[in-house]
């Protein structure tokens, strides 16, 4: 495998705000890389300079060995894009939408016309390839949304949340279809506010805040970071039941934020039999996952 996306000192500013602060990456050729963050971390914006959305302010940024600065036309040839908004038009049917959309890349009409038919296949809307986009659910215009990104046949796909808003069904249809693109060779980019999702596409990712890499590495790995393979999880508990908690945690890590205690260990069942006694209102016992970590990484508070 080669590197196919390279990231040097990369850096964005928007006057004295540095949205990406000298950041360095490397994307593999047919993996699936994501980006977590909070709200505001920074990760749209490496997706935005990476398709030449916004401007790099210093560092380096590249696509298959091509600067996205000095040739930006020639990096958007490899690139299919899924954003986050639902911006197809209404007003056409399924098929038009695709056809439509494979002039902006000069496709000769047979080509569009094979590719269109074989994208609304891979994503289950091909007995809708007459309706129109306004009598679609919300499931099925994301579908055509990744469809669409696809109809130039990239060597890169990038995702901007693309699942957002989706029920489970439609959720897990869509991580088969990336799952499959993966196998078909294509580079997928993901960037994503749910940790099942990263935890289950991704091969490897790195955590954003505030413009800076926190973590980086494969989803497995990153968890076992966590001081504990298990959390006990407290619901419901106040100042006057945690001081009788407190103790029983012993040296084993916790977190408190408003009336959850989350405690991390290797042993959880010494810990509820000892809080059985306490009969306490809502005991959760679960492995730690990517979610624990990013929370620890990047705090609990609330982003806007």
């Amino acid at each position: 495998m080669s590197a196919i996306i390279v990231g040097e000192k990369l850096t964005k500013k928007y006057n004295r705000l540095v949205a990406v602060d000298s950041v360095d990456f490397s994307i593999e050729e047919g993996e699936l890389f994501g980006f977590l963050g909070p709200n505001g971390a920074g990760k749209t914006t490496i997706m935005k300079m990476i398709y030449c959305f916004v401007y790099v302010t210093s560092g380096k940024l590249t696509v298959k060995g091509i600067d996205v600065m000095e040739n930006p036309r020639k990096v958007k040839e490899l690139l299919g894009v899924v954003p986050q908004e639902d911006n197809i038009d209404p007003d056409l049917t399924t098929y038009e939408n695709l056809i439509t959309y494979s002039r902006y890349y000069g496709i000769p009409k047979k080509v569009a016309q094979r590719r269109a038919g074989e994208l609304l296949e891979l994503f289950s809307l091909d007995m809708k390839n007459t309706t129109p986009v306004e009598h679609l659910s919300g499931g099925m215009k994301r579908r055509l949304i990744l469809a669409r990104g696809l109809i130039n046949d990239p060597q890169v796909l990038i995702l901007d949340e693309p699942t957002t808003g989706l029920d489970p069904q439609a959720r897990h249809l869509v991580w088969q279809k990336l799952r499959e693109l993966k196998r078909r060779g294509i580079t997928i980019l993901l960037t994503t506010h749910y940790m099942d999702e990263a935890s289950y596409l991704c091969d490897r990712l790195v955590m954003i805040d505030h413009g800076e890499f926190i973590a980086e590495g494969a989803p497995g790995k990153l968890v076992s970071q966590i001081p504990g393979k298990m959390v006990v999880e407290l619901q419901e508990i106040d100042e006057a039941l945690f001081e009788k908690i407190e103790p029983i945690v012993g040296g084993n890590t916790y977190e408190r934020y408003g009336d959850s205690v989350y405690i991390f260990t290797d042993q959880p069942k010494p810990i509820i039999e000892e809080l059985s006694e306490l009969n306490l209102p809502r005991v959760i016992e679960r492995y730690t996952d990517l979610e624990d970590l990013f929370l620890k990484l990047t705090g609990r508070s609330l982003r806007e």
